[in-house]
C-alpha cells in the first residue's frame, strides 16, 4: 500500500489500493477458515480479470428475485417484508456457495419508497406488473428532442428542473424553480429560495423525507445482513455502477424510438451529448460520500447489442463514448464490468480495443469461443448460461453445457462463470447442477 494522497496516485496504484481494500474488509469473521475462504475466493477472481490462472474457474450467480423464491417469496414480498427478504438472500449464499456473494440491494429496497416518489420509470411487483414479476421499464421520451441543448450545456440543471419533475412525482416542485447560479448574487436569491415554498415543493419535500426515512431504516438492515454474508466467506463483486453515455441518453431520457430517430435526423445532437455524458458516467460511481473499495463497477450496455445499429453506427454513436468512460474509470483504479446484453458477435472485433487485463466483459448469448479468441485476449470474460436451459433443461444438459463452456471459455484463465442473464427464478436443481460441474470442471492442473 501507498501513502500518497489519492489525488498523487497512479491509476495502477489505485487500483492496488482498491484491490487490497477489497481483499482486507474491517468485518470480523466469524472463523479463520471463512477468512481464508473469503480470500482465496477474492485471489481467484483477481486472478481470472489478471488474465492469469487461478486454482479454478470462478463462478458468480447473476440472480434477481430468485432467492426470494427460494424462500417462497414473491417479488412483491420481497420488497415489503425486509427481514424475511434479507434472511432469503443469506441463505442463497450458504445454499450455492458462490465465489461472490449474491447480495440483496436491488430486489429488496421497500416498495414505499418508491411509491411515495411517485417514481414514474418503472413499474414493479404489484405497482403495474403482476405480484409475482420483476421490474418492467415504462418506455416513454421523458426528454424531448428539443432539449438537447440544455442536456448539452448543463446536465446537472437539465436533470434537476426538466426532467426529475416529468419523470419522478416527488420532485415536482423544482420545475418552478429558477437556476441554482442565482445564488452566486444576492439579488437574484430571493427569487431562487421562493420557488421553494410553493405547494408542489412542500409536498414534495415532505414525502421525499418520509421515503429517506424507509430508505435509511431499510439500508441500514441490508448491510448489515451484506456485512454477515462476508463474515461467512463471501466477498462482494460489485462496489459501484454507471453507465455507457449512449445508454444514459437512449434508455430513460430519449427512449428507444427517440434515440433510434435521433440517429438519423440529429446525429450531430446524439454524438454531442454522449461526448457531454462521458465525464459524468465517470464521475457517477465516485461522487459517493466514500471512496468506492471494491474496485469491479458496473456498466450494463443495454442498445449496443447486434441487431440495434450497425457496425458502422456502433463506432459513430455507441463504442467512442464507452471507450472514454471506461479508461476514465480504469483511470481512477476500477475495473469495468460490461455486461453485454443481447448479442455481441459483430462487436467483438471493436470492443477489444482497451488495456490488457482491466475490463471484465459479462457476455449475455454471445459466441463464447469467439469472445475468448478476441476480446478474451485482453479482458477477462463471464457468462454465458443460458436462462432457458436453467429454467426447462435437465441436469444432464446443464452439467454438459457448462463442461463445455469452461473447455471453449476457461482455457489458460481468464474466465468467470455466471448466468447468461439476470435470472429471477429457475430450476434450483440445475442451479446446484451448474454449480457443482464448476468445481468438477473448472480445476486448473
Amino acid at each position: 500500500m501507498t501513502d500518497k494522497p489519492w489525488a498523487e496516485m497512479s491509476p495502477a496504484e489505485k487500483r492496488a489500493w482498491r484491490i487490497q481494500t477489497w481483499r482486507h474488509p474491517e468485518i470480523d469473521f466469524v472463523s479463520a477458515e471463512a477468512e481464508a475462504l473469503y480470500r482465496a475466493r477474492v485471489d481467484r477472481v483477481i486472478a481470472a480479470i489478471n488474465l492469469t490462472t487461478p486454482d479454478r474457474v470462478p463462478v458468480r450467480l447473476a440472480v434477481g428475485f430468485w432467492p426470494a423464491k427460494a424462500a417462497g417469496l414473491s417479488p412483491y414480498d420481497a420488497m415489503r417484508d425486509t427481514a424475511a427478504a434479507l434472511q432469503a438472500w443469506k441463505d442463497f449464499n450458504l445454499r450455492f456457495q458462490p465465489d461472490v456473494s449474491v447480495d440483496p440491494l436491488n430486489n429488496t429496497v421497500p416498495a414505499a419508497v418508491f411509491n411515495l416518489l411517485d417514481y414514474r420509470l418503472y413499474a414493479w411487483p404489484g405497482h403495474g406488473v403482476a405480484r409475482s414479476a420483476g421490474y418492467q421499464y415504462k418506455e416513454r421520451e421523458w426528454m424531448l428532442v428539443e432539449e438537447y441543448d440544455h442536456l448539452i450545456s448543463d446536465p446537472t440543471d437539465f436533470l434537476l428542473r426538466v426532467y426529475l419533475p416529468r419523470a419522478v412525482g416527488v420532485y415536482g416542485g423544482f420545475a418552478g424553480l429558477s437556476s441554482f447560479w442565482d445564488y452566486i448574487e444576492l439579488p437574484g436569491v430571493a427569487g431562487q429560495v421562493s420557488g421553494w415554498g410553493s405547494d408542489d415543493m412542500v409536498t414534495g419535500l415532505r414525502n421525499l423525507l418520509k421515503a429517506a426515512k424507509i430508505a435509511n431504516k431499510w439500508l441500514k438492515l441490508a448491510l448489515a445482513a451484506m456485512q454477515e454474508v462476508q463474515a461467512l466467506g463471501f466477498p462482494r463483486y460489485v462496489g459501484s455502477s454507471t453507465k455507457a453515455p449512449f445508454d444514459m441518453l437512449g434508455d430513460t431520457l430519449r427512449g428507444t424510438k427517440g434515440i433510434i430517430l435521433d440517429m438519423f435526423r440529429c446525429p450531430d445532437k446524439v454524438i454531442a451529448a454522449c461526448e457531454r455524458l462521458v465525464q459524468v458516467a465517470v464521475d457517477w460511481p465516485l461522487r459517493k460520500a466514500r471512496r468506492p473499495s471494491i474496485p469491479v463497477c458496473f456498466i450494463p450496455l443495454h442498445k449496443g447489442a447486434d441487431g440495434f445499429m450497425s457496425d458502422e453506427q456502433f463506432r459513430l454513436f455507441y463504442w467512442p463514448s464507452l471507450r472514454q468512460t471506461i479508461l476514465g474509470l480504469i483511470d481512477q483504479g476500477l475495473i469495468p464490468l460490461l455486461f453485454a446484453e443481447g448479442c455481441y458477435n459483430s462487436r467483438l472485433e471493436i470492443v477489444k480495443d482497451l488495456p490488457e487485463g482491466s475490463t471484465i466483459w459479462f457476455f449475455d448469448q454471445t459466441d463464447m469461443a469467439l469472445a475468448k479468441q478476441t476480446v478474451g485476449k485482453v479482458a477477462c470474460i463471464q457468462g454465458n448460461v443460458p436462462l432457458s436451459l436453467l429454467y426447462a433443461g435437465t441436469p444432464e444438459r446443464t452439467a454438459d453445457y457448462v463442461r463445455r463452456l469452461i473447455e471453449v471459455a476457461g482455457e489458460g484463465g481468464g474466465f468467470i462463470l455466471d448466468l447468461g442473464a439476470i435470472a429471477d427464478g429457475g430450476n434450483e436443481q440445475n442451479l446446484e447442477t451448474m454449480m457443482r460441474a464448476a468445481r468438477e470442471y473448472g480445476v486448473y492442473k
